[in-house]
């Protein structure tokens, strides 16, 4: 890990820190695959503990719906296998390749995942590939004050050399033309 990790909390929980490490790393290992499969360059994972509740990719093109991204799939997937919109009693995790955007921002805090840790930033992801994140004014302090921990740049050189191959392969950058 050659970044600094960014977080909202008060102390870095070194533990888990340490498991989201692991998990970020065999999310982006797994991701070209995905990728191969016609899917967006980007995959979530929600966990509960150790145990994996749901594990989706970004399915834009695929399913040619602009919010089915890679963490709001994998919502959907946990809510209807838990059978419960409200996630936040079930103290779930969350763990993505590269930072959320504007909208899974929203989908993330509605859902009531506890804790988001994420590879990638924002401003790294659209210098490479050109997508366009969102104006996410302060979303960290917004999250802590809704008591949800975030932890980010974990893995960075991994996803970015992920991101590069997605673009040198000539995959679709996809944003609304204006």
């Amino acid at each position: 890990m050659n970044t600094k990790i960014i977080t909202n909390a008060d102390k870095i929980d070194t533990e888990k820190l340490e498991h989201a490490i692991e998990i970020i790393t065999k999310l982006q290992n797994e991701l070209p695959e995905y990728i191969e499969r016609g899917h967006g360059p980007f995959l979530a994972a929600i966990y509960q503990g150790d145990k994996l509740i749901a594990k989706c990719a970004n399915t834009v093109v695929i399913d040619d719906c602009s919010n089915h991204h890679a963490e709001i799939n994998a919502i959907r997937v946990a809510q209807a296998k838990l059978n419960n919109y409200d996630l936040a009693q079930l103290n779930l995790d969350m763990y993505i390749t590269a930072e959320p955007c504007m909208m899974c921002i929203g989908a993330i805090m509605w859902s009531g995942i506890k804790n988001v840790y994420y590879g990638v930033p924002s401003k790294i992801v659209e210098q490479i590939t050109g997508f366009n994140e969102g104006f996410k004014p302060n979303w960290l302090q917004e999250f802590k004050k809704l008591g949800i921990n975030v932890y980010g740049n974990i893995e960075t050189d991994l996803a970015e050399k992920v991101l590069e191959q997605y673009v040198k392969s000539k995959h679709i950058i996809y944003k609304p033309s204006r």
